[in-house]
């Protein structure tokens, strides 16, 4: 739940706070004209993302770089274009239709980049039981859609707070929030330019590019320290208003406006501290490392590892080691299956996640590495991120695993 939460304001907290406010500034400057150009960026981008979103999780041999390295480059000189355009003044009808080409690009990109990803999230929830009635499903969109509401519920309160300013203030605090955002950007360009080898790497470029990529999250502190301007600088006008008003209607009617201008002020805000607690507080929380449980003793002896069935019969995940005539320690669990007699063996590694184990929370067992759930049922049997199945046999109340095939896999757990 968490895992999904994270990414999600990670990925699009800033794009949704982008997307409002250029969608209030084009309105502001562009009239009516300026609505019809924000409907066509949106639009595009929902369409665009939508489909790349399909495309990338059906078609596996997908390049990402590749893909937004052409997003990020068009965005890039769309926002150029933006700029230099914005600062004419309206001519006949209103902005130029470059202008209006290359807001509608710049919102577009700004989506096509980001979106894909976060609608792509779902396609990952598939757990090993497959079935989309199950908990963990459940629990993985709730913190999706959660991390989906944040992002929205900003970026509608950005737009909303924008309009409610000067154009002249608004345009200083959303050019300084676009400049970051094409620095954020350039990085992402020479990263993916050094790692595809289209340009020579030296040590500057390369430390350049180490140090953008280290310190990815700094962009969004920043970034959201920018947009807090807005909900703090209204704050503070309201505060301090004090508008001329010729009856009581007219001065209640001041005072609701700037009522809806303070709580729009403080949901902005809170969704700022819900993005930074989610990429700091609650990461660190996701991120924490889990403990195995120790290994249990069994008995090795005439060419076997021996596990009691009483020992193994609470349906518990019990975790055993077999020490090689190499010192290697070989790690393998044992489960009884829900409602059967029958027992879910394997070892304590698999061939996606490598040797990092398993361990039992709330009754299910789970890979330490992904947190992908596993189907206790399937345990023993190949594929996904199952434990490696290994063979047994269950004689006189023992489960007996030969040693000669566990020795086998010391290479998993060197």
């Amino acid at each position: 739940m968490l895992k999904y939460m994270i990414q999600v304001v990670s990925d699009l907290l800033v794009t949704g706070i982008l997307v409002g406010m250029l969608s209030a500034f084009i309105v502001m400057t562009d009239g009516e004209q300026g609505k019809k150009t924000v409907r066509t960026g949106f639009i595009i981008g929902i369409i665009v993302s939508v489909i790349m979103a399909i495309y990338k999780n059906v078609v596996y041999h997908v390049d990402s770089n590749i893909w937004n390295l052409r997003i990020l480059i068009v965005s890039l000189i769309a926002a150029v274009l933006f700029f230099a355009l914005s600062g004419r003044k309206k001519a006949g009808e209103g902005k130029s239709k470059l202008h209006r080409i290359a807001s509608v690009v710049l919102m577009a990109t700004w989506m096509v980049y980001a979106l894909p990803n976060v609608l792509g999230y779902p396609f990952n929830f598939d757990l090993a039981n497959s079935s989309v009635l199950s908990t963990d499903f459940f629990y993985r969109l709730i913190g999706w859609i959660f991390g989906l509401a944040i992002v929205v519920v900003a970026g509608i309160f950005a737009r909303f707070l924008s309009k409610q300013l000067d154009i002249s203030t608004l345009k200083k605090v959303f050019y300084i929030l676009i400049i970051v955002n094409m620095v954020c950007q350039a990085s992402v360009v020479l990263r993916v330019l050094l790692s595809k080898r289209f340009i020579p790497s030296n040590k500057a470029l390369f430390s350049l590019m180490t140090t953008t990529y280290n310190h990815s999250d700094f962009f969004i502190y920043l970034s959201l320290i920018i947009a807090a301007a807005i909900p703090v600088i209204l704050w503070i006008r309201s505060v301090r208003q004090n508008e001329p008003y010729d009856n009581p209607a007219q001065r209640r009617r001041i005072k609701s406006v700037w009522r809806k201008r303070r709580i729009g002020s403080v949901v902005l805000i809170i969704c700022f501290v819900l993005g930074v607690l989610n990429l700091t507080v609650v990461r660190a929380a996701d991120e924490r490392e889990v403990e195995l449980s120790p290994s249990e003793e069994c008995e090795v002896r005439d060419g076997g590892v021996y596990v009691s069935l009483e020992q193994v019969a609470d349906g518990h995940l019990h975790r055993f080691t077999y020490v090689t005539d190499n010192g290697v320690g070989v790690r393998f669990i044992v489960i009884k299956k829900p409602n059967s007699s029958s027992y879910g063996i394997g070892l304590d590694a698999c061939d996606v996640c490598g040797e990092t184990g398993y361990f039992e929370r709330n009754g299910q067992v789970v890979c330490k590495l992904c947190d992908v759930v596993m189907n206790i049922n399937t345990i023993g049997f190949k594929g996904g991120c199952n434990p490696i199945p290994v063979s047994y046999s269950v004689e006189n109340g023992y489960i007996v695993l030969p040693t000669a095939e566990l020795t086998e896999h010391e290479a998993e757990f060197k």
